[in-house]
């Protein structure tokens, strides 16, 4: 049987449609000593990356993670969660999680640590809200793996730190942003994702052309 051919055009106007990035929103999953508004802000975080044609990505936990995949879904985005447990059972009643606000749960079996180098790795940039030691693992891996990553500062915890470990870690700011506006601070991100991305596409696309056409 013959190859189908897959044009250069074609495979491009496929790329477009279908490839969406993927944000992962990294925060808290327990909202005790947050600062005031930071699920409001989690909320509208998540829907301005639906809006933006994202897909969100999250550890499917329950605190910040939750809430930006409700304002995701409310939002009409996609949202994918990845889960620390082996199966949906364990997910639920083992780490007690949710699967609300969610089209699909990833059951890792990697426990919190595995997991949070998953999360980081499957997405194209990280965008920090609030956190304690679990969100500081994820940024830390993210900066290592050189991926854009926004941080919302004014929520409490790790966000309003983060900047001075950079700073006496003595290794630069990185990919890093930092804006206490949720839209700005989206909107710069993405905008970093793209720059990194710019000429990439074209690129595969004739690489991928050639070896689909033989």
């Amino acid at each position: 049987m013959a190859k189908k051919r897959i044009t250069r055009s074609k495979l491009s106007e496929l790329g477009k449609t279908y490839l969406r990035y993927k944000v992962c929103i990294s925060g808290a999953a327990d909202l005790k000593f947050a600062a005031p508004g930071t699920k409001e802000k989690a909320i509208e975080v998540g829907r301005l990356v639906a809006e933006a044609g994202a897909v969100l990505v999250t550890g499917a936990t329950t605190g910040v993670p939750y809430w930006a995949a409700k304002g995701a879904k409310e939002a009409g985005g996609i949202v994918i969660g990845l889960s620390p447990a082996v199966s949906k059972a364990a997910h639920v009643k083992t780490y007690h999680l949710p699967l609300e606000y969610h089209d699909l749960i990833i059951y890792t079996g990697f426990d919190y640590s595995g997991r949070n180098l998953l999360l980081t790795r499957s997405a194209d940039a990280v965008i920090t809200i609030y956190g304690r030691v679990g969100t500081l693992n994820e940024f830390t891996i993210a900066f290592e793996d050189k991926k854009p990553q926004g941080v919302l500062t004014g929520t409490g915890g790790e966000s309003d730190e983060l900047k001075r470990i950079l700073e006496i870690a003595h290794r630069g700011m990185g990919k890093v942003i930092f804006d206490p506006d949720p839209k700005v601070l989206v909107e710069k991100v993405l905008a970093r994702v793209r720059a990194d991305e710019k000429g990439i596409t074209a690129k595969d696309a004739k690489v991928s052309a050639h070896r689909a056409n033989g």
